[in-house]
């Protein structure tokens, strides 16, 4: 159990339990927003519980090459973690020791009961299956209980949608989401920030992601009320190409 779950330290004199952000990624394509809200929590010092649905792991597979096994989740979660949106290996430095992972059938997990602390949960990417079950109150793996759970409890949930285009009946889920207490972000990056580079659309919406859930992050450059912010920053940037 414990090499599934990850490192567990007993908490030493004046440690405060452990409080995660559970963050589930679902079959929507987009795993370059998953990469980029875990390394923002991780940077942000915060811990994470980490459930990847079965679907997800196709289209990690298919955007990234990247095969994720639960047998070997420290190794496969690295080799994504360190790669940049445009799939260059070793972009990035990952410290993967605050990261507890969880099997997505694994309905007697921890983030299946109320009971389990948690910060809240983001759903990045989430597909209109996932949105649906989770609006409908649906538990058929633990992305979907854990999110039931979190809007039970009344922590934070941010569901970051990523479909187009969006039919009535995704529409009325994702606002039956709304009147349940979630956030709802659309993965739609915004071009103000001075985007140069692939990696710059991504985190911004890891950024608003990020934002929704209340955690502090560098990821994109804020609006400041002055026109040609955008375009100053790419000019004034080097070419990422």
């Amino acid at each position: 159990m414990p090499d599934k779950l990850g490192p567990v330290n007993p908490l030493k004199p004046g440690e405060t339990p452990r409080a995660p952000w559970i963050v589930g990624v679902s079959g929507a394509s987009g795993t370059p927003y998953a990469a980029a809200v875990l390394r923002g929590l991780l940077d942000a010092g915060e811990s994470v519980d980490l459930v990847v649905s079965r679907a997800s792991r196709l289209t990690l597979l298919d955007e990234t090459g990247i095969s994720f096994r639960d047998a070997h989740w420290q190794d496969d979660l690295r080799e994504w973690l360190t790669r940049g949106a445009d799939g260059k290996p070793g972009t990035f430095d990952v410290d993967l020791g605050g990261v507890r992972h969880w099997a997505a059938g694994d309905l007697a997990a921890g983030p299946s009961s109320g009971s389990y602390a948690t910060k809240g949960m983001l759903i990045v990417p989430a597909s209109t299956a996932c949105v649906a079950g989770v609006a409908l109150g649906l538990s058929k793996d633990l992305l979907q209980r854990a999110a039931s759970v979190t809007l039970k409890e009344r922590r934070t949930l941010v569901v970051a949608v990523r479909e187009s285009p969006l039919n009535g009946q995704t529409l009325r889920h994702l606002v039956t989401l709304d009147d349940a207490g979630a956030s709802v972000v659309p993965a739609s990056p915004a071009f103000y920030a001075g985007a140069t580079h692939i990696q710059d659309l991504v985190d911004f919406v890891a950024g608003r992601v990020l934002d929704a859930a209340g955690v502090p992050h560098g990821l994109y450059r804020r609006w400041e009320g002055e026109l040609g912010g955008g375009a100053s920053s790419r000019t004034s940037r080097p070419d990422n190409g």
